[in-house]
């Protein structure tokens, strides 16, 4: 009875391919859509660097659907007897500001999805203003404003959630890898936050008020 093997490229027989995957996944998130060549030879190779970036204590997250891939740090099992892997991604303590938009943009992102509408969450700087404006103290300085909210939305484009388009400096595209990284269960530790803070805003509103 004849049988048909299926193998999967080896990093010997591929080396330079493999290299070229793991150092662009390295330097940050590999998209379909930015390189596609690049995200052909990662399916092809997938086991490959699956194995090799384990070595280094990481782990191939892929989201084929969405047509992004990235690496993260493994979870250390025996962190607490010490004898984990050093970090060679590092945890990142995300500001407030940065925390509160990133939570509206995904969940922005989310009833865009539930509407049906277009794949690509493309938003104004003045929309996002508009997002983040309730959270702010009543009278904040409009142009403070706009600092700040560039400001973050820039913080925010370096982590690779969302992205400028080119020759519209204020529309920015939420890249639909925010949700590898917001879960729900994140974003319902978070309203609780906002509800806390929402409350302390209102608190200060009626005493100026008073």
């Amino acid at each position: 009875m004849n049988q048909t093997e299926i193998q999967t490229p080896s990093p010997a027989s591929m080396p330079q391919e493999l290299s070229q995957v793991v150092v662009a996944l390295l330097k940050g998130v590999l998209y379909q859509e930015e390189s596609p060549a690049l995200w052909h030879a990662m399916l092809n190779l997938q086991a490959a660097v699956r194995d090799y970036v384990a070595v280094i204590g990481l782990e191939l997250i892929l989201d084929e659907a969405e047509g992004y891939c990235f690496l993260r740090s493994r979870p250390a099992d025996d962190e607490e007897n010490g004898n984990a892997i050093p970090r060679l991604v590092a945890r990142r303590q995300l500001s407030f500001p940065v925390s509160l938009l990133l939570a509206l943009l995904r969940k922005k992102l989310a009833e865009s999805d539930a509407g049906g509408g277009d794949t690509r969450l493309i938003l104004s700087r003045d929309e996002v203003v508009e997002l983040i404006r309730i959270f702010l103290p009543a009278g904040s300085n409009e142009a403070r404003l706009i600092d700040q909210v560039d400001a973050t939305l820039n913080k925010i484009a370096d982590l690779g959630f969302i992205r400028r388009l080119r020759n519209e400096k204020q529309m920015i595209e939420v890249r639909r890898i925010i949700k590898a990284f917001i879960d729900a269960q994140w974003l319902a530790d978070f309203d609780r936050r906002l509800n806390e803070y929402s409350q302390l805003i209102g608190q200060q509103k009626e005493d100026s008020d008073a």
